[in-house]
Parts: structure tokens; sequence; C-alpha cells
């Protein structure tokens, strides 16, 4: 077995020890801290993590079983259905919080999801406002 000295990737639990992996947790990372929110893309984000946009999207599908932009909105969505829940803010100002670029997306998304518009899953969800 090589020393650590020699070979430092060998290291268990290092980046290069962890493989592809390290590549999905740090653009998971970078979706957290709204990589593909507004205006990010994919490219962009897979051009960040040092690797190629379809081998991002392949590397999420084989770790996750998801896309990053799916990933990114699963994200976005349950941050805004937080925000309906916990607090009395605005829609708008949810929808932008939350990562969305639009209003209408943010209706739109979450009534696909959930069947229902914002507002009435307000009504629906108990408030813990403080």
């Amino acid at each position: 077995r090589p020393c650590l000295k020699c070979r430092p990737e060998s290291a268990p639990f290092c980046p290069a020890w962890n493989g592809t992996k390290t590549t999905v947790e740090r653009a998971l990372k970078l979706i957290d801290e709204g990589a593909l929110d507004g205006e990010g893309t994919v490219e962009a984000l897979a051009t960040r993590c040092g690797v190629g946009a379809r081998h991002l999207t392949r590397l999420f599908r084989q770790h996750l079983g998801a896309s990053p932009i799916e990933v990114a909105q699963t994200r976005r969505v349950q941050r805004a259905m937080q925000m309906i829940a916990h607090t009395q803010l605005p829609m708008t100002e949810i929808a932008h919080a939350a990562g969305f670029a639009s209003l209408r997306r943010f209706n739109e998304v979450i009534s696909a999801r959930y069947g229902r518009p914002p507002s009435e899953l307000r009504k629906v969800r108990p408030h813990n406002v403080t």
C-alpha cells in the first residue's frame, strides 16, 4: 500500500477517493447557493465544477436519479412551501426568495406539483407564524 505522502489521493474520504460523488456534492452545494436560479444554466454550473454539461447530467442521474434542473426545481419548491406554511409574506416575495424567476412560473410549478395554486395551499396549511 502506498504511503499518503506519495499518493495523497488514496487517503480515505478525500475528494479524489470519493470519485465522481465529489463532483455531484460540489454541484449540489452550488445549486443550494442559487447556481440554477434565475438565469443560471446547467452549462455554467458544469463549467464551475470542471466538467461538461452532459457529463454532469449523467452523474446526477447516476448518483441521484434526477437531472440538475429537477433537483434545483425540487429545492425551490421545498423552500417556497416552507415559506408559505411558516410566513405571511406575499406570494411575489416568496417566489423570488425561493429562486423562481417569475410569479407566473412559481404559480405554474406549485399548481402542477400540488394540484392547487399557492394561495389555496396557504389557506389549508396551519401557520407557525412568530
